[in-house]
């Protein structure tokens, strides 16, 4: 819940203890520290660590580096794909290894759908403390990501706070486009089609929700927006409006900050899908920097598995290499959210042999 004292606002949260007691703590809502102008950094959000690697604030020609896959390529049927298609995959697969993040165009999402989602986030993070407060989940455990409902298991669904027709149409082409990049990502391995598709049953796969906004910070040098972790999905599939240059991923030793234009979508490699390619997809280290100047938002889509699913790694020729073992994705998730936050990428332990 949420309530009000001496005229800053806080989220109440319940947290499990050292000692395994249930407690409850109050959390400061940052949007309304940026709108009472706040000045100096609390404490409390110093959080970058004295000795985390050097931040490198750009990549070399982002277009050769980090360059963005054409979906409408990789939709090409077999029998007519020509040597287009074939690039996009060992791009693909380039860009999923090395970095566990790809952007994407001609994705098939409408921009009015696009342009209609940033119009929704606007003006929900644009109403009061009190209109807000309505569409907060429970602080109590894994399910909750943020404001509004985060569980989405079919396209019928309607969406709490957000139950707008372009926001249905979004989780739509968002699944649909998710689809094919699982289906192009297996076969830019040499693997069967379906093999990581077949975990994410239509009726019982689940897109998890969650929206940030990140107002401006007096001390970017001193804070994190979201502080480094893995994603807990097969994919995600990522949105952002207003300020770009947050996100980094962690890359040789040192922070790197994803060239990520704001008129395009930006995909991650989640540990589920970690585990299901047996290793050969690598899962994004990642955090979110703070600015000093102008608000950032984002929509972020997980794409996972239904909870009760078993998933497993998959089976290559040749001598044994395999490093992962089966797991359920509800252990895995519960596992996930209960060692979280972690200094460096320990979840994915659980599901190694």
């Amino acid at each position: 819940m949420e309530i009000k004292e001496d005229g800053n606002c806080f989220h109440e949260v319940k947290i499990t203890d050292q000692d395994g007691l249930l407690r409850t703590i109050k959390v400061p809502v940052v949007q309304q520290l940026a709108l009472n102008g706040l000045k100096h950094l609390p404490d409390r959000y110093i959080n970058v660590p004295p000795d985390h690697p050097v931040v490198s604030s750009s990549v070399p020609d982002p277009s050769q580096t980090f360059p963005a896959i054409d979906v409408a390529q990789l939709r090409i049927g077999p029998g007519s794909e020509g040597l287009g298609r074939a690039q996009e995959l060992v791009k693909l697969a380039r860009m999923a290894k090395e970095w566990g993040l790809f952007l994407i165009v001609n994705h098939g999402i409408e921009d009015s759908v696009l342009r209609g989602v940033e119009d929704v986030v606007r003006g929900f993070f644009g109403l009061s403390f009190e209109e807000k407060k309505l569409s907060v989940g429970t602080y109590m455990n894994a399910d909750n990501l943020g404001y509004g409902r985060n569980f989405v298991r079919s396209e019928n669904q309607r969406l709490p706070w957000i139950d707008r027709q372009v926001m249905e149409e979004y989780v739509e082409g968002a699944r649909k486009v998710c689809n094919h990049l699982l289906e192009a990502l297996a076969e830019s391995l040499s693997l069967e089609k379906h093999v990581f598709l077949r975990n994410l049953d239509s009726k019982s796969s689940e897109i998890n929700v969650r929206v940030n906004y990140y107002p401006p910070c007096p001390r970017p040098d001193l804070s994190l927006g979201i502080t480094p972790h893995s994603d807990g999905s097969a994919l995600t599939f990522l949105m952002q409006f207003g300020a770009t240059g947050g996100l980094q991923v962690l890359k040789d030793a040192k922070w790197v900050t994803v060239p990520w234009p704001e008129n395009m979508l930006l995909v991650g490699v989640g540990d589920l899908l970690e585990i299901m390619s047996n290793g050969r997809l690598k899962s994004a280290w990642h955090r979110v920097a703070t600015k000093a100047d102008g608000e950032r938002l984002s929509v972020a889509l997980f794409y996972n598995p239904p909870s009760e699913a078993e998933i497993e790694p998959v089976k290559v020729e040749g001598p044994s290499n395999e490093s992962y073992k089966k797991v359920i994705v509800g252990d895995y998730m519960r596992n996930y959210y209960k060692i979280s936050p972690t200094t460096d990428k320990q979840a994915i332990n659980f599901a190694k042999i």
